[in-house]
């Protein structure tokens, strides 16, 4: 669910940072570029947090096997 949200947050963004670039409302690029920006590393995050939790389970499984 999280990363429908961010990809929507991106798509909106760069929707925003388009239309402000067409307009000349910078304020509305500016804005566009940060939520599209925002989204990125919110899904960086929560990779980096997968990936984690893929190998701490990993080197449980490997403890417990050990036994």
């Amino acid at each position: 669910m999280a990363d429908i949200q961010n990809s929507m947050d991106k798509v909106a963004g760069k929707a925003k940072e388009g239309l402000g670039k067409v307009s000349g409302d910078d304020e509305m690029r500016a804005e566009g570029t940060t939520q599209s920006t925002a989204a990125d590393a919110k899904g960086a995050m929560q990779d980096a947090g997968d990936k984690l939790k893929g190998a701490a389970q990993g080197i449980k499984d490997g403890l417990t096997d050990g036994r």
